[in-house]
């Protein structure tokens, strides 16, 4: 079974009285364990479709099938429960909770699904992203490499069955990119979750198995495993 599906996704706003279309009936499928990178210039479409598979957003026409849950027949609170079991997100910005220090972020996740041990997991998962000691700090108090280890930490605490990364290096200088990268790869693999990145960064989406590339708001060609396939 598919993890995601994606089939014959559009999405449309008004705009001066007239229907601007930012996507354009986009298909792809996901199996469980995939490695998968949405690429292409500012306002081509890429985070509108992110968005769209996550369930955070509705589309104009198409589907999208996460787990084989048919996202567009559920209202909003359905759709948060469905991301909530099976989905895990990492943003650029890290989007921590400020009030919080960093354990109580990972908690987050755990608490939320009503698991007990959240702060034995989440101390478990701060010392995997090598955070062990900064438990206690809070954002303000943590680099941005730092809180991009956290929230990667915070992505993994539910044990999400799909990832979505939306530019998570964007906001820091190549050396610690490349730590979080690679953490980011390294807990993936570990926990054989299906990652869907979003990102400007072409040396990074060649670390997944299959590149689309997006244009306009349509699929312009695919690469899988080094292959071109026209859209």
């Amino acid at each position: 079974m598919s993890i995601l599906r994606v089939e014959n996704l559009t999405k449309t706003y008004s705009s001066g009285g007239r229907e601007l279309t930012v996507l354009h009936s986009v298909n792809f499928t996901l199996e469980p364990g995939d490695t998968f990178s949405i690429v292409g210039p500012s306002g081509s479409g890429k985070t509108t479709l992110l968005g769209l598979c996550a369930g955070l957003d509705r589309a104009s026409s198409g589907s999208v099938y996460l787990n084989d849950v048919r996202l567009d027949t559920l209202n909003e609170d359905q759709r948060a429960a469905i991301r909530n079991q099976y989905v895990g997100f990492i943003f650029q910005n890290f989007q921590l909770l400020p009030t919080l220090t960093a354990l109580e972020n990972v908690m987050v996740p755990l608490e939320l699904r009503g698991e007990r041990g959240a702060g034995k997991a989440a101390q478990a998962l701060l010392e995997r992203v090598g955070l062990g000691q900064r438990g206690h700090h809070y954002p303000t108090q943590l680099s941005g490499g730092e809180q991009q280890r956290v929230s990667l930490a915070r992505a993994f605490a539910n044990r999400p069955k799909l990832l979505f990364a939306d530019e998570p290096t964007g906001n820091l200088d190549a050396d610690t990119s490349a730590t979080v990268v690679d953490l980011l790869f390294e807990l993936n693999r570990e926990a054989g979750t299906t990652l869907v990145l979003v990102t400007h960064d072409m040396e990074l989406a060649s670390r997944t198995q299959r590149v689309i590339r997006i244009k306009g708001g349509a699929v312009v060609n695919e690469l899988v495993n080094d292959r071109i396939i026209e859209g």
